[in-house]
């Protein structure tokens, strides 16, 4: 009986043994195991973007701003290899997301701002994430060097990431963002004169580049006219008889952005055209043998005794020069080259 007990006893312990060393590896198995499965159940968690459980965790549909919408935008496709990350954009951020029992969370290693707003982070430092994916595209290839980023303007000093319409990109309220720099130009705009940028037919990115051009002022194209060409063709030309101010800048007579006076002119008629065309007395009978008029005022002769201007014709009548001139952007009329024998010079 003695020996049946012992080897009872002894089957016994060596049950409990195979059972406490099988536990033992099934526990290390679960323990190497482990960062496996919390990876994966994290990855499970992702709310909007790749890896963003982490992130998620505290800034999930409750957080105010609603940091989730990029889900709405392009920037929160999935299945995009290109879609970023929340810490390709705004860092590892440690130190934001442990806290380690500080009395204020720490914030993200970089912090954009609203409109650039409430950032001291450096601009350039804030581009870098942007400048990643979209440099590589045409119409931001002349951004070094350009105006806004010369000024240390940030790409969200424009643009909103986390929004399900950012608003610089519809032509209704791109305005709104560029007048938050631009004053002058949200009063002109507001003009009796002006372009329908405001009705949202036309925007700011329709004859400027923000991110920079080889035209003057941001403009689109290499020069004013070439911009202006686009939408009045019919100014273009070649005319037999050239106004120079249109093939060298339109807006030496016109402000784009609007004015109080009729087809956005800086100045109504006649004062504009006597800018740079001085007007001529209406008596201008020639004597036989002079180079002036007999009835010439003197405030009106050149340095060398002549009348200023082209010619003597150059008269105003009615005190409107688009009575008669009224091709004042290019004609074909070949009657400018052969002016009445009375009125020429003997």
């Amino acid at each position: 009986m003695k020996i049946k007990r012992k080897l009872m006893a002894a089957v016994q312990w060596a049950v409990w043994g195979i059972l406490f060393l099988g536990g033992a590896a099934w526990a290390a198995d679960d323990v190497r195991a482990a960062p496996a499965q919390v990876a994966a159940s994290a990855s499970a968690n992702d709310l909007v973007l790749k890896d963003d459980a982490r992130c998620t965790a505290c800034h999930d549909e409750t957080d105010a701003p609603e940091l989730l919408a990029i889900g709405k935008t392009r920037h929160g496709v999935k299945a995009d290899g290109r879609t970023p990350t929340c810490i390709s954009c705004h860092g590892a951020s440690t130190a934001h997301v442990d806290r380690k029992g500080q009395a204020v969370r720490p914030k993200p290693d970089v912090v954009f701002g609203v409109f650039g707003k409430n950032s001291n982070v450096d601009p350039r430092v804030r581009n870098e994430p942007c400048l990643r994916c979209h440099q590589q595209d045409a119409k931001r290839s002349h951004w070094a060097g350009s105006t806004h980023q010369t000024r240390d303007v940030a790409c969200t000093s424009c643009h909103q990431v986390h929004v399900a319409r950012d608003k610089v990109l519809s032509k209704l309220t791109q305005p709104e963002i560029c007048f938050l720099c631009h004053k002058a130009q949200r009063t002109e705009i507001s003009k009796p004169s002006r372009h329908p940028i405001l009705e949202g037919k036309m925007s700011c990115s329709d004859c400027h580049n923000a991110h920079g051009s080889v035209g003057p002022k941001l403009m689109k194209r290499d020069s004013v006219v070439e911009t202006c060409y686009p939408c009045h063709m019919e100014k273009r030309g070649p005319f037999v008889h050239n106004h120079q101010p249109v093939s060298e800048d339109c807006s030496i007579c016109h402000n784009p952005h609007g004015t109080v006076t009729e087809n956005m002119l800086k100045m109504r008629t006649p004062f504009l055209c006597h800018s740079c065309h001085t007007p001529h007395d209406a008596n201008i009978p020639t004597l036989r043998g002079s180079s002036v008029p007999a009835n010439t005022p003197a405030n009106t002769r050149s340095a060398g005794g002549t009348p200023a201007g082209k010619s003597p014709i150059n008269i105003t009548q009615g005190r409107g020069c688009l009575n008669c001139h009224t091709q004042v952007h290019g004609s074909n009329n070949p009657a400018a080259t052969n002016p009445t024998p009375q009125y020429q010079f003997r």
